[in-house]
């Protein structure tokens, strides 16, 4: 990954301060990375929602919580519905899992790993960006989208076996979310001028993302976590090092960048063009419309212009 010069270093100024009383958003909230951004989010002073399958955090004060199968395109769809998008500060995007070795497909006939790390994101933020803050009285920035995935690690991405029906291969599949991530942040710079959006590359954390390739709670699955454990920051750390980005005025007008582990920023994917970007969210647009949510609904927005470089 490249650092990215043209975007201002921010700095950790008093970011207690700037999180008390902001409304928040964690999509995949309630387990690894996005459950300690909750929680230290939440300890901060921030009312946060958080959407996922097994709530943990039922003892905390300031967070709530929205159960959601979010392998479901109707359920992306709902939540986007249940959110409170027009007085949102943060909206947090964590949920992922990774491709098992042989091909899954959820109930709509979508190859799971695709369903759970992208595409729910993209329904989901599709639906809520037009009204994000749009009831946020004296705001000093626009409301802000994070993406955690793995920007800026070259993938790109294939567009023409989005579901992996005309072949299956584990890592291909999952390189197909972490480019789709990577895009939703570039697309969505240039379709919302009202919001700012980023992404993120935490890098390998220990949690549980890795199940789904291993299984869930196998001796390999142990074993892995393990040694993760041992080499790279805990899911706490890396809240806590990357929470103060989450709210630094600096960036307000930098939307699309990315942002590696350490919180600087670098350079999209190389290949990542306008016309690439176009035909990979059609496709996704495509893909989403199998399930039964319009696709006319997701695509009510101005299209990725010529750059897709933030400003």
């Amino acid at each position: 990954m490249k650092r990215d010069k043209n975007v201002v270093r921010w700095r950790d100024d008093g970011v207690t301060r700037k999180l008390d009383g902001k409304q928040v958003a964690v999509i995949g909230g309630t387990g690894g990375i996005g459950r300690a951004l909750s929680r230290y989010l939440a300890s901060l002073g921030a009312n946060v929602v958080v959407v996922g399958q097994t709530f943990r955090d039922g003892d905390a004060s300031r967070i709530n919580f929205i159960k959601a199968d979010l392998s479901l395109m109707s359920e992306a769809q709902r939540v986007a519905a249940l959110l409170p998008a027009e007085t949102l500060d943060l909206v947090i995007f964590t949920t992922g899992i990774f491709a098992a070795p042989q091909r899954q497909e959820t109930a709509e006939g979508i190859e799971r790993d695709m369903a759970v790390s992208y595409l729910n994101r993209l329904v989901i933020l599709r639906a809520i960006a037009p009204r994000l803050g749009t009831q946020r009285p004296g705001a000093l920035t626009k409301p802000r989208v994070f993406v955690i995935g793995y920007p800026g690690s070259g993938q790109i991405g294939t567009s023409d076996d989005l579901n992996a029906e005309k072949s299956y291969k584990a890592f291909a599949a999952h390189m197909n979310t972490v480019a789709g991530n990577e895009m939703l942040v570039l697309d969505a710079a240039k379709r919302y001028p009202q919001a700012t959006f980023f992404g993120l590359n935490p890098g390998l954390i220990k949690t549980n993302i890795r199940d789904n390739f291993f299984g869930k709670d196998s001796l390999k699955s142990r074993v892995m976590e393990a040694l993760i454990g041992m080499l790279t920051p805990t899911a706490d750390a890396y809240a806590e090092r990357i929470g103060p980005l989450l709210v630094a005025p600096e960036i307000e007008r930098h939307s699309g960048a990315l942002f590696n582990r350490k919180g600087q920023a670098i350079l999209p994917s190389p290949g990542l063009t306008a016309e690439h970007i176009r035909k990979f969210m059609t496709a996704s647009e495509a893909l989403v419309a199998r399930a039964g949510i319009q696709s006319a609904a997701l695509s009510n927005e101005k299209p990725v212009s010529t750059s897709t470089h933030h400003s």
